[in-house]
């Protein structure tokens, strides 16, 4: 391209995240001319489909498939293989998915914002200039380097997005912060072969969830062979010969371990650097989040963002229902908003993984809530014969309910399915179920669902 190029849409979408490319598609099939810019041509679908979700599961999937006899090295570097195959071709479906669509046109390259209707992508010569009546920020986020002396340059810093991509399995993975990232990973590399050790800040693992449920989990995870160094602040990583060598203090006194690769799992925060945000009058956080009200609009009320970079939850469906909101604004009553949700699930992938909805019991009785609480032991729960025709008996369900009322007020389950049926707790909560209806229930058999028939009986308080 040798001139400027100057382009009129009717809406903008940057990022092509799930709640963006979501929402380009249904604008582009509504007969809205679309343009949606990606910085990457490695990132066209965002972040889940290739450096997050889809990635780091197929890792869970292919690290428990692993066997005794498999050479850990090739085991690994095939695994990432399939991987990378897999997020290739999730890339280009995308990247056809918007960009087949008549009215839809995909810009590869950086965008900032050079006034509240127009972006420009490229200098010089090389620039597109982008201007529309409406703009969608989905630029997601980014990982935290914390400010650690010697972390930022050290050759054995990796981020959750190289994690899905090494091609050799580091022999001792050091992670820094116990939170689900970090656990996702300790337990996706330790099952591949790498010692894991994960330093944790707080005095346990998990310290939003209740003790009991914490407990069992670091129980399974130090079961599996991590070391998990809790009470424990990083102070300094040095590069040497050998590899980067890890200082941290507990109470006062200093230890070192040595690392193949360090990763910080401390956060991320919303990716909106370079967006030059100042100039379209679009007002953040002071971590840099885009403000927005309970339809997403930002204090341009033509400019909306979604998912991560909106600082709230960062999950691929919130950023889908993000683009919901967005698109009923746009396209429908105006009426759906972020007051909607009610319920929302979240799972952490360890091996079996962790997954949460509603209040825990901890929060209940911190609010004065008159409550009885189900619990039970996944290898106790008798009617769980799913458990045992897999193999896998630990972990623990636990429910906390209304005591007037029955209805379900939150759950931890920690078992093989989790993942799945927190979405029927989930899904009862929103509906007003009650405990009793989901304990009588007919369920296929054996499955993790008729869990329910029985651990709804077992009230312990």
């Amino acid at each position: 391209m040798d001139t400027t190029t100057a382009i009129t849409a009717d809406v903008i979408v940057l990022g092509f995240g799930k709640g963006g490319k979501t929402a380009a598609a249904a604008l582009a099939d509504a007969g809205k001319q679309v343009v949606l810019i990606e910085q990457a041509e490695g990132m066209y679908g965002g972040t889940c489909p290739n450096v997050g979700c889809i990635p780091t599961k197929m890792l869970v999937h292919y690290s428990n498939a692993k066997r005794l006899e498999d050479a850990a090295q090739e085991f690994f570097a095939n695994s990432i293989e399939r991987v990378r195959a897999l997020t290739t071709a999730g890339r280009a479906a995308n990247f056809n998915a918007i960009d087949r669509k008549d009215t839809a046109t995909v810009i590869t390259g950086s965008a900032r914002f050079t006034d509240p209707h127009t972006v420009a992508v490229g200098e010089g010569h090389d620039e597109i200039t982008v201007t529309a009546s409406t703009i969608l920020i989905n630029t997601g986020s980014e990982p935290i380097v914390p400010d650690i002396e010697g972390i930022a340059d050290s050759a054995h810093l990796v981020s959750s997005s190289d994690l899905t991509r090494l091609e050799r399995l580091p022999e001792h993975l050091v992670i820094i912060g116990g939170g689900y990232l970090g656990l996702e990973f300790a337990s996706i590399y330790r099952h591949f072969g790498s010692d894991v050790t994960v330093l944790e800040a707080a005095d346990h693992l998990l310290p939003k969830e209740d003790d009991d449920i914490a407990s069992v989990a670091a129980d399974i995870l130090a079961g599996d062979g991590i070391t998990i160094v809790t009470g424990s602040t990083v102070t300094r990583v040095v590069d040497t010969e050998g590899g980067a060598l890890v200082s941290y203090t507990i109470d006062g006194k200093t230890y070192t371990i040595r690392a193949d690769a360090v990763l910080p799992a401390t956060g991320r925060k919303p990716a909106t650097a370079g967006l030059n945000l100042a100039a379209a009058g679009v007002e953040t956080t002071p971590r840099g989040a885009v403000i927005v009200d309970e339809f997403l609009r930002t204090s341009q009320p033509h400019i909306f963002a979604l998912g991560d970079v909106n600082g709230g939850p960062q999950f691929t469906y919130i950023s889908l229902d993000d683009s919901r909101i967005v698109l009923d604004r746009l396209l429908g009553y105006g009426t759906r908003s972020t007051a909607d949700r009610v319920a929302v699930p979240q799972t952490m992938f360890i091996t079996p993984p962790l997954a949460t909805v509603g209040l825990t019991e901890r929060e209940a009785r911190g609010r004065g809530l008159n409550i009885k609480i189900a619990r039970e032991n996944v290898a106790n729960i008798v009617a769980f014969r799913r458990a045992y025709t897999v193999e896998e008996t630990r972990g623990v369900m636990k429910f906390i309910l209304d005591a007037e009322t029955d209805l379900i007020l939150g759950a931890a389950i920690l078992s093989i399915d989790a993942q799945e049926v927190i979405n029927t707790i989930a899904l009862a909560m929103r509906q007003g179920v009650t405990a009793a209806t989901l304990q009588d229930a007919i369920y296929t058999h054996p499955s993790t669902s008729e869990a329910f028939n029985e651990v709804f009986t077992k009230i312990i308080a």
